[in-house]
């Protein structure tokens, strides 16, 4: 009789044991998705540029130029450029800076005249881009909406033989344009990749039409440096109270890209 009153609570406690297992095992955790951060690129580039078209002022005929990246590098008295990227989750800001200072002086004529020419330029730019649903691997390709800012001072100092046919003219235009475009990035492997711009605007807003065109290569030296190495054109064809610039730019641009 007592070994029959002994069994029953060691059956008891046999019984509890499985379910006491069950409410101290650890329960599945759900996998959470790591939230999206920003990620930034600062860099600093040069680009070897020469502009070639028409340029008026001052209500004349627009006279044509043809100055090569050479001929630019040479008469360079100062440059500034950069630019800096903001990425989170498939948006994107890009923001561009370009100040530029060339000038060049000598004789003119057969008649002891000096002529002393200086041009500072300015184009700053910023856009806003989402990434587009492609799904494909290792693309991302943005649409883009953003403006275009010009800035332009000509100084130009003629001191001729004669003090009458002498004179100094300073002018400044200025104009901000909307553009609409394309911006792309593409990772050949974890060191490669492609970079690639463009985009169209000005629609009588600022300019009659300006459009930019850009592609580099580019390499990862570290997960914070990268270099690239490409070609970069900007067309702007501009006309208003006397002043003409329907040009184009284009050379070799080289760049430094810090990644954080």
């Amino acid at each position: 009789m007592r070994a029959s009153c002994l069994h029953v609570p060691l059956l008891l406690a046999a019984m509890a044991a499985p379910a006491a297992a069950a409410d101290l095992a650890p329960q599945p955790v759900e996998n959470v998705a790591p939230a999206e951060a920003w990620r930034f690129q600062a860099t600093l580039y040069g680009w070897a540029a020469g502009v070639s078209g028409d340029v008026g002022v001052l209500g004349l005929p627009p006279k044509s130029i043809d100055i090569t990246p050479w001929d630019a590098l040479e008469n360079l008295q100062g440059a500034v450029m950069g630019s800096f990227l903001a990425e989170y989750g498939n948006w994107m800001i890009l923001t561009d800076l370009m100040w530029v200072k060339v000038g060049s002086d000598g004789p003119i004529g057969s008649n002891g005249g000096q002529i002393d020419f200086v041009q500072k330029q300015l184009t700053a730019s910023g856009l806003v881009g989402y990434r587009l649903p492609l799904d494909i691997p290792n693309l991302q390709l943005s649409a883009t909406a953003g403006f275009r800012y010009q800035h332009l001072n000509v100084d130009l100092d003629f001191d001729a033989a004669d003090p009458r046919f002498s004179f100094d003219v300073d002018r400044t235009k200025q104009w901000i344009d909307p553009t609409v475009g394309l911006s792309l990035h593409y990772d050949f492997n974890d060191r490669w990749f492609l970079n690639a711009l463009g985009d169209i605007g000005g629609f009588d807003v600022g300019s009659n039409l300006t459009a930019q065109g850009f592609a580099a290569v580019g390499y990862n030296w570290t997960k914070t440096i990268s270099t690239a190495l490409g070609y970069r054109v900007i067309y702007t064809d501009y006309e208003k109270d006397g002043f003409v610039y329907d040009t184009t730019q284009q050379g070799v641009f080289t760049s430094l890209g810090v990644h954080f």
